[in-house]
């Protein structure tokens, strides 16, 4: 996760393969609406592999760069808070629709900035620099987290709460110890974090009410 092409390729591998387990989960137990977050290991462990090949090229201007970027950038901002409301009960939505169409918007911008601008990667020991000239980043960063952590922290399972904690910690962790490489580092850790979703994809069932007879 970052610190080696060795490493992105073996939590990749793991994350992915978890990823896998979860999707099956999801798709055995018939819940079609978790589908999106039951998913999130496997988009984040490929984003793992991704990295790996990123490593490899030795930085500069290459297509797993931008691939990578894709990921971590507009994909993630988009899919994390509407994966999150479309799996939420009825009661829960209403407070995920903010996240939601902040996301909408913090992709179409970052994607907007993609098309339209490079995006270099600079190895740098042992972490990788990303390098995106983004327009008003500070103002995107915070949409961006409030739309990711924003929705795993007002869901309605404590499973995917304590998802949104781990990760933010960790996001606080990444920013004070590599500032340059905050991106890739976060998003190491996130695909570790999201080995949680495993957890979420294995509960059972709510209990339903048997009537009782007259």
């Amino acid at each position: 996760m970052c610190w080696s092409a060795t490493a992105d390729l073996a939590a990749g591998t793991v994350i992915t393969a978890v990823g896998v387990v979860c999707v099956a989960r999801t798709v055995r137990a018939r819940r079609a609406r978790d589908l999106p977050v039951a998913a999130l290991p496997l988009l984040l462990g490929a984003h793992q592999l991704v990295e790996a090949a990123v490593w490899n090229s030795d930085g500069g201007r290459s297509p797993a760069a931008t691939v990578w970027a894709v990921i971590a950038l507009p994909l993630l901002a988009v899919w994390v808070p509407l994966g999150v409301l479309y799996a939420a009960p009825p009661a829960v939505r209403r407070r995920l629709w903010g996240p939601a169409g902040v996301g909408l918007a913090i992709g179409a911008a970052l994607s907007y900035t993609l098309v339209t601008r490079p995006v270099t990667a600079e190895i740098r020991g042992h972490t990788v620099g990303y390098g995106m000239d983004v327009p008003y980043a500070p103002l995107l960063v915070a949409g961006y987290l409030f739309a990711t952590l924003g929705a795993l922290l007002l869901a309605g399972d404590r499973r995917l709460r304590l998802l949104g904690v781990v990760t933010a910690a960790a996001a606080a962790v990444c920013a004070a110890l590599w500032r340059l490489e905050f991106a890739s580092t976060w998003c190491g850790f996130a695909a570790v974090a999201s080995l949680l979703v495993l957890g979420w994809t294995g509960r059972p069932e709510p209990a339903v009410p048997v009537p009782r007879p007259a």
